[in-house]
């Protein structure tokens, strides 16, 4: 296994190179560093959702294009005399043996398992790895700070997600879920008050809407709820009642544009009706 996957990445290296050169293809020699960081997040979506829907063929085929796209780069940065892809299999694979102290010795060996070093729990782990990569980031004269690091190209509810959680790491957090209930409730009201005439001052609305969507995302970190995967499912189940509705209403020899938002609304429960039963 270990020899067929090396193969393979290696094939792989050389067809990314290959697509590269002048014979290769023009849309691949035309990419960036830029171009490509949207298709990188568009590919990591494409595994989780693969993963939530358990579809083992589709996550085998989407794994292999995340890959792709950590290759790809890695082939423009070795273009510019950066680094190659090669450097960073070994940065990562140094990194997991450094922040594994719990599980490698210093030579990459790995501890008896009775071993003292060995962690307790996933939360020591964890507690481990973060204490360790602080100390990396002073080593470097990078500048830690509790909220250093998380990155800004995240999916706004789960950088939510994240900030919530380092902040309750050092104790900054509410004692209780319903303290965050009634944090939202606050926040709806400060909305409600933007409101005049069905219209809104818009600036103070996104200000006051962002402070509801950022209390949100810590009460489901509360509950041990993961925001972005909750609203997934959300989406999905709207999705799935909006066209069961559709199609409803176009066996009756009708458009949605055609009933009033009451039919709308009889229709929508008729579908939710029947789905929760299902």
């Amino acid at each position: 296994m270990s020899n067929a996957a090396a193969d393979s990445f290696v094939r792989l290296v050389e067809i990314v190179a290959k697509l590269r050169t002048p014979e290769g293809c023009p849309w691949d020699r035309e990419q960036t560093l830029q171009s490509l960081a949207h298709y990188v997040l568009e590919e990591a979506y494409e595994v989780v959702d693969a993963i939530e829907r358990d579809d083992m063929a589709d996550l085998r085929e989407e794994i292999g294009d995340h890959i792709f796209e950590g290759v790809f780069l890695a082939q423009i940065a070795a273009e510019r005399d950066l680094f190659d892809v090669s450097d960073s299999l070994a940065a990562v694979g140094q990194k997991l043996v450094r922040r594994h102290p719990h599980v490698f010795q210093p030579d990459g060996t790995v501890h008896d398992a009775d071993s003292k070093q060995r962690a307790p729990s996933a939360d020591a782990a964890l507690s481990r790895w973060n204490t360790l990569k602080a100390q990396e980031r002073g080593a470097r004269g990078t500048t830690h700070t509790v909220l250093g690091g998380i990155s800004r190209s995240l999916p706004a509810l789960l950088r939510a997600f994240k900030i919530g959680t380092r902040a309750a790491e050092v104790g900054f957090d509410w004692e209780r879920s319903e303290h965050v209930v009634d944090k939202i409730e606050e926040e709806v009201a400060e909305l409600r008050e933007t409101l005049v005439d069905n219209e809104a001052d818009i600036g103070r609305a996104e200000e006051e809407m962002g402070d509801l969507l950022f209390a949100i995302a810590n009460l489901a970190r509360k509950l041990g709820i993961e925001p972005e995967t909750a609203l997934r499912k959300a989406n999905d189940k709207f999705t799935r009642r909006f066209e069961a509705m559709e199609m409803d209403i176009q066996k009756s020899g009708k458009t949605m544009k055609d009933l009033s938002l009451t039919e709308l609304e009889d229709a929508w429960q008729v579908v939710k009706r029947q789905q929760s039963s299902q």
